[in-house]
């Protein structure tokens, strides 16, 4: 999925039924601004509004997602390549997400190492122990967070 040929589809299909971006915008209870960054390729439509979107300009959600008209032959086809290139996207944001995690991780559990560091080796300099208890609970936090998504736990 390309943003900006999906962008030059939305903008075909408006102007096929005779929408202004204001129009296409009303209809959706949306900002033409938001019509415009679709447009252009700056972001997508929020998948809530999707289904209508659909509705108004007289398209599928496959064919919104491939930026074309898709022949009944190989509709198939395109839907399973939309959909593997969407899992592909969703197992990309998860590894970011999970690394961001582990770095932020690092981050405060090592501010709290230093600062326990700090205080044994500098007794009288009297370091914040609120910064080394509030690091090690955010840390804390994140490796549980961190332990319950990456193993798919679930609390009852």
């Amino acid at each position: 999925m390309e943003q900006e040929m999906i962008g030059k589809f939305i903008s075909a299909c408006r102007k096929e039924k005779g929408l202004t971006q204001m129009q296409l915008a009303e209809k959706l209870n949306i900002t033409n601004r938001a019509v415009s960054k679709w447009e252009t390729g700056k972001s997508m439509p929020d998948v809530s509004l999707m289904l209508e979107l659909c509705g108004i300009l007289g398209i599928t959600v496959n064919e919104l997602l491939s930026g074309e008209r898709i022949a009944m032959e190989d509709y198939q086809k395109r839907a399973e390549e939309n959909l593997m290139e969407l899992q592909a996207k969703k197992e990309r944001a998860q590894r970011e997400y999970y690394f961001i995690l582990k770095i932020l991780i690092v981050i405060f559990s090592s501010f709290f190492v230093i600062n326990m560091v700090l205080n044994y080796f500098f007794p009288e300099m009297h370091f914040n122990n609120l910064l080394g208890l509030l690091s090690i609970a955010i840390a804390a936090i994140l490796s549980v967070k961190w332990f319950f998504r990456n193993y798919e736990i679930k609390l009852r």
